[in-house]
């Protein structure tokens, strides 16, 4: 048990004058388990600057609910876009793995139609050297 050596008493247990802070005292009712409590003045102001502080509080928690739900929505739709983003380059790649293909294949083509024309103009000319 901690004394409260400003007062002379106790600030817990059962020990007279029954004092837990400075405005705020108690007292035992003759014959009875029930305490008596008696507020000073001057806790009156202490308690409505606590209301003022509680208020404030509850407005800054208010602030804070509102602003994460701005977040929560601002974080929705970017994932939305991302989403989105995601599903255009998929598509594009798609076009772009498409038409690698296709110009592959037709520069194949190219490259098979130049070689029959390069083995064609070979075989004409060694036919013509040899008359």
């Amino acid at each position: 048990m901690a004394v409260n050596s400003h007062r002379g008493g106790y600030f817990y247990g059962t020990a007279a004058p029954y004092r837990s802070s400075e405005g705020l005292s108690t007292r035992q009712v003759a014959n009875s388990d029930e305490i008596q409590l008696r507020i000073e003045p001057d806790v009156d102001d202490e308690i409505t600057g606590l209301r003022g502080q509680v208020r404030k509080m509850r407005n800054v928690a208010e602030e804070i609910g509102t602003e994460v739900k701005f977040q929560k929505n601002f974080l929705d739709q970017l994932q939305m876009t991302v989403i989105k983003a995601q599903a255009g380059v998929k598509n594009n790649m798609r076009r772009l793995n498409k038409s690698i293909v296709q110009i592959g294949s037709s520069h194949i083509v190219q490259v098979v139609v130049f070689a029959l024309l390069c083995f064609f103009v070979v075989y004409i000319w060694s036919k013509m050297s040899r008359k």
